[in-house]
């Protein structure tokens, strides 16, 4: 999209249009299909108490002023999670939603600051159920638009075709070099083994990079771009420390069940064994906002009643898709923006 020139000028709307009729096709089809597997659509509320609190991620600050004139502060929702989490604890088993969420000091062709995030939980499943959702979701979106191949910058895949599975530590090992478990421990993780791997493999870390910075580098560095090439990959078991939201593995509790889904390169979803304990949240999330305080100066509330909801949740698992990135990859639109009906202008 052109950015000296308004979205709304026509003959620009004229060619970002089939994508986005493409786009409500999709989404029918998406929400067709989970209906028929007895799913609910819910809306849940985006002014919340807490935005999320995972460390890397910026909220929208707004001011809710009561008829006395009395003020407090609340957020735009970086994910529906915790409403969501909220409703499975007040009895509903499978639920999804179309949710617009917001995201500060975000912006490229894969960012934007307002998008839609499709959520859905299972109650009583395990996380690899959600992983196959994810799979059958993303053969939908390219059936709907009727692309047998997508690409993006290069990377070509076929969603229609079953994703490789491949963990996290695996990854590590075969576009990085790095023994990720050599570096990871039930009291801690070793920041100086991984800063030495990665140097070695090509990646300098800075000397305030802690492990989860370091990890994260080289991840977005030499591994991401090299997920998806030829089919979808489930990049699987994360390190417990950059899973935050989910539950331990039950056969290595410094691994957690996460996975996230990559197709060409792009993270398209991002989804979880939920994780239930009240008390081992709180510390998680406590941790994750005295790392944003000491990244970043600030830091969001917890959200009490979320934490409140979790002692009557059920086992569960839920996955986070990024909408607009899958109607990206299956109409062949190169940027975010030019699958958003309305977007944000680019200001300077």
């Amino acid at each position: 999209m052109s950015t000296d020139r308004p979205w709304w000028t026509p003959d620009i709307h004229a060619d970002r249009r089939p994508a986005l009729l493409a786009r409500g096709r999709i989404k029918n089809a998406m929400r067709a299909w989970f209906e028929a597997q007895g799913f609910i659509e819910v809306e849940t509320g985006i002014l919340q108490v807490s935005p999320g609190n995972e460390a890397h991620l910026h909220a929208f600050r707004t001011r809710l002023i009561g008829t006395d004139l009395s003020g407090r502060d609340l957020y735009l929702h970086t994910s529906p999670e915790f409403a969501c989490k909220k409703l499975l604890a007040a009895g509903e088993e499978k639920i999804f939603t179309f949710a617009p969420v917001f995201r500060n000091r975000e912006r490229s062709a894969l960012h934007a600051p307002e998008f839609t995030m499709l959520e859905w939980y299972r109650a009583g499943a395990p996380y690899t159920a959600v992983m196959d959702d994810c799979a059958a979701l993303l053969k939908l979106a390219s059936e709907v638009a009727d692309n047998r191949f997508v690409s993006w910058r290069g990377v070509t895949a076929n969603p229609r075709a079953r994703p490789e599975q491949l963990s996290v530590a695996e990854a590590f090992a075969r576009y990085a070099g790095i023994d990720l478990m050599a570096t990871t421990g039930s009291d801690g993780n070793d920041r100086d083994a991984l800063a030495a791997a990665a140097a070695e493999a090509g990646i300098a870390p800075r000397a305030d990079d802690d492990w989860a910075d370091i990890f994260a580098k080289v991840l977005t560095a030499l591994i991401e771009p090299k997920l998806g090439n030829g089919q979808a990959t489930l990049l699987t078991r994360y390190p417990a420390s950059e899973a935050p939201l989910a539950r331990p593995c039950t056969d290595d509790p410094r691994f957690a069940e996460r996975f996230e889904l990559y197709c060409c390169g792009v993270e398209l979803a991002n989804g979880f064994g939920e994780l239930t304990d009240p008390q081992l949240q709180r510390a998680r999330l406590t941790a994750e906002m005295e790392r944003k305080e000491e990244r970043y100066g600030e830091r969001y509330p917890i959200d009490e009643d979320f934490i409140s909801a979790l002692a009557h949740m059920p086992p569960a698992s839920g996955c986070a898709m990024g909408f607009d990135r899958v109607v990206m990859l299956a109409t062949g639109a190169t940027r975010i923006d030019q699958v958003l009906w309305t977007p944000q202008a680019h200001t300077q």
